[in-house]
């Protein structure tokens, strides 16, 4: 059971995972990452500015204490020269309490500082890589959105062939049909001129006019032949023509004619 379990839980965060596959968009996730640098940016620079108050705070508390110290010292020369040296010694005690506060305001002071220093060489380091990954980020934007309109071209196109090759085997199917139309016609129009089928319509030719055509083409073709020795011989084709007809109209008459006297 426990096995069906973890596979059914395999199987359920497979599934998730392909799901938010597409769901995800890179350009989408990359400005959101972009957002979220700005972010911690924007928190470094309010981190300096927070330690650069605190310093200017503790830059401001040491004026004051060393304007009260050496207040302090002229109150103490002051007293010493009126013969005053309780007043003196008074002064000078507060003077020295004053000058702890200061060392300690002092160290203080460098510490703010050095973190001050530290924060803004983060906030400058992280400016430059914020501003390489704004960079970067257009540029695989740009290729990815370059690359969807490639795939959609590309999809667009191959629908297309798709079509083109439906429509190129019509075409085959069309000039195959065709032809065999037109052979089958030819085959009929030489069954039907060998009489070995009967034309029922009446427009096939008979036996006598099917001899006639064939002696009509005997004859041009002796036309056309004695047309071409006349152009051998240097002659006029008309002449030869004529001298061709001539000769079989000769050759076609008796050389005896049998004559009839009068008595």
């Amino acid at each position: 059971m426990s096995g069906v379990m973890k596979r059914m839980g395999m199987i359920f965060r497979a599934k998730a995972n392909k799901a938010l596959d597409r769901a995800e968009d890179p350009r989408e996730t990359l400005d959101y990452s972009y957002q979220k640098q700005l972010e911690l940016l924007q928190k470094v620079r309010r981190g300096v500015a927070d330690v650069a108050t605190s310093r200017k705070r503790l830059e401001l508390q040491l004026n004051q204490l060393q304007n009260q110290s050496t207040k302090l010292e002229d109150q103490g020369r002051k007293a010493l020269a009126l013969g005053r040296e309780d007043l003196a010694r008074e002064a000078l005690s507060r003077r020295a309490a004053l000058q702890q506060q200061v060392t300690d305001l002092e160290t203080q002071h460098q510490t703010l500082q050095g973190e001050e220093e530290k924060l803004t060489l983060a906030a400058q380091r992280l400016q430059a890589k914020v501003d390489a990954f704004r960079t970067k980020k257009e540029t695989i934007k740009a290729t990815y959105t370059a690359a969807q309109a490639q795939t959609r071209i590309g999809e667009a196109f191959s629908g297309i062939s798709e079509e083109m090759g439906d429509v190129g085997m019509a075409i085959q199917r069309a000039e195959d049909k065709t032809a065999q139309l037109q052979a089958r016609a030819g085959a009929i129009d030489e069954l039907l001129a060998s009489g070995a089928l009967d034309d029922q319509s009446g427009l096939a030719k008979d036996d006598i006019q099917s001899e006639l055509d064939r002696l009509s083409g005997g004859t041009d073709v002796e036309l056309e032949l004695q047309r071409m020795k006349a152009e051998l011989a240097g002659g006029s084709p008309q002449q030869a023509i004529e001298g061709g007809t001539g000769q079989s109209t000769a050759q076609s008459q008796p050389q005896d004619t049998p004559r009839f006297d009068k008595q």
